[in-house]
């Protein structure tokens, strides 16, 4: 086990992000794309989740896009993903990597690329954090357990923070324990140094970038039927959100 089997484990939850981004697209989305991929794990869970799915995942690490093997229902694609291809119902853009944008330019260049890559009535979805604590620096410690009957300690740190220029440097620790004995450590397994964009110049930069509309989703359904269909709705009331969150901005059009 590595890190980025602990990163799958403890940071993505694909089993409930499918259903997600399918409900806000609204219909029925055949293609994803997966920008900022990483082990393209998302892709994966998709065309396992939709018989006819199909995915692009597209991400500069070819190793860790090449983790899961082949599937013909996949295509990866190593490049910067302003130069990602194909044509998607849904394009996503998860775990903040929307924050590689540094600049205002450079976000409204990339939303114009994803925008051009979209088939009609497709949706282009990027997670983002805000509220009282998001410009806090310290630790927050979550744990995990393994089918094994270990445990990982997933460690999220904000390590620095400049509300004057929106820069946040955050790092991902995990330890595995067993029996309260530590068995390894990933200290620093990853680090990033991001702009943390807030929802309202997501939007704005959205909007410049051609999207005709702009929508925001809490991280979880309004409801869910009994054959596992979710139902979710725009963020209305800004009373919705606590006072720490996590929301996924989406656009159209």
């Amino acid at each position: 086990m590595d890190c980025h089997d602990l990163y799958e484990r403890c940071v993505q939850s694909p089993v409930h992000l499918v259903p997600l981004l399918r409900a806000i697209h609204g219909r029925e989305p055949r293609v994803l794309g997966e920008d900022f991929a990483g082990t393209a794990a998302l892709s994966c869970r998709w065309v396992q989740d939709i018989p006819d799915g199909r995915a692009i995942a597209v991400d500069l690490d070819a190793g860790a896009l090449a983790r899961h093997g082949r599937d013909d229902r996949i295509e990866r694609i190593v490049a910067d993903v302003r130069a990602g291809a194909g044509e998607v119902d849904v394009l996503f853009v998860g775990n903040f990597s929307i924050g590689y944008m540094h600049t205002r330019g450079e976000l409204v260049s990339y939303l114009r690329h994803a925008r051009s890559r979209l088939h009609p009535g497709g949706v282009f979805v990027c997670d983002t954090y805000g509220g009282e604590s998001s410009f806090l620096t310290g630790h927050v410690h979550r744990y995990h357990n393994l089918p094994d009957g270990r445990r990982v300690r997933y460690t999220w740190e904000q390590r620095f923070a400049n509300p004057l220029t929106g820069m946040v440097t955050d790092v991902l620790h995990f330890r595995v324990e067993k029996g309260g004995v530590i068995e390894d450590e990933f200290p620093e397994a990853f680090v990033y140094e991001w702009r943390l964009w807030a929802v309202p110049e997501l939007c704005d930069a959205m909007t410049d970038a051609g999207f005709a509309r702009t929508e925001v989703f809490q991280k979880l359904p309004d409801a869910e039927d009994d054959e596992g269909n979710i139902y979710i709705e725009p963020v209305r009331d800004p009373e919705e959100l606590e006072d720490s969150f996590i929301v996924l901005v989406a656009a159209r059009g």
